[in-house]
């Protein structure tokens, strides 16, 4: 069975957020046991799998999401990886549409290499600061607002850029404070370096301490910033040792995220469900 490791939101090998990538034979999904098995053995923040779905429905292809340590609902650095390699391998061409438990993704190549995710918008809801999250963080926190049904990330901004980029949580703590993790964000201390605002995300809930780039969580961050910014186009900076530029077009309902992705590795796995 061919895996690949796609690295997600760039443009060059070992930056980005890596994903493994599967595409199995038509029919259903294996085993859950066994795709949360090979998850944890690629033992990267997400491992992706798809298989084609029959002709004239709404989707050409069903896709799943497996961290090492759980399944989780939406997930965009994998999808973009899934993508990507559907485009290179000619598996598929212009807009794939792909059916996860979130509802309807689409992925759309364009002609320079990049691709464009169509996700639904992030439900953001203010709420009061949760006690002992500054704590867990380390730093001061501005506000806080849950992201909806699909994630269930609480959103936190925090005074600066500088911020983001020195915390180093206490990642024990940061557990009870989500449904699935933390999103750090500040507006950039320079637009001109190319980004908007900075992230970090932290999901320690579903075995991953710190993601190097989250696409799904920039449903949540495009409307927040966009707000604030007043621009529905804008660039994200995930500010992970990695790092990843994700740019966000918000549509309404529904949020569109554009990156780049580059496979790293392409190999065979010597067992099968």
């Amino acid at each position: 069975m061919r895996i690949r490791i796609v690295d997600a939101f760039t443009d060059r090998a070992f930056t980005g957020n890596p994903a493994g990538v599967l595409l199995l034979d038509t029919g259903p999904f294996p085993d859950d046991d066994w795709l949360q098995q090979v998850a944890a053995e690629v033992n990267l923040s997400e491992t992706a799998y798809a298989h084609p779905l029959p002709a004239g429905g709404e989707a050409d292809w069903a896709l799943r999401w497996f961290t090492p340590a759980a399944e989780v609902a939406m997930c965009g650095h994998a999808t973009l990886a899934t993508a990507h390699v559907l485009h290179t391998t000619g598996a598929s061409t212009g807009t794939v549409r792909f059916s996860a438990r979130c509802g309807v993704l689409t992925a759309t190549a364009h002609e320079d290499g990049s691709l464009t995710l169509d996700f639904p918008t992030a439900p953001l809801t203010e709420v009061a600061v949760p006690d002992g999250v500054g704590e867990a963080l380390g730093t001061r926190v501005l506000s806080a607002h849950d992201t909806g049904p699909h994630t269930g990330d609480l959103l936190v901004e925090l005074a600066n850029e500088k911020a983001v980029r020195a915390l180093a949580p206490d990642f024990a703590a940061l557990v009870a404070h989500s449904r699935r993790g933390i999103i750090a964000t500040a507006a950039a201390e320079d637009a001109q370096r190319g980004y908007d605002f900075v992230s970090r995300g932290f999901f320690p809930q579903v075995g991953i301490n710190e993601d190097p780039v989250t696409g799904s969580a920039h449903t949540a961050l495009a409307p927040f910033w966009s707000a604030r910014l007043g621009r529905d186009e804008l660039t994200g900076l995930q500010a992970s040792a990695r790092s990843g530029l994700v740019r966000t077009s918000l549509r309404g309902e529904r949020t569109l995220l554009t990156g780049r992705a580059v496979t790293v590795i392409d190999g065979e796995m010597l067992t099968s469900p």
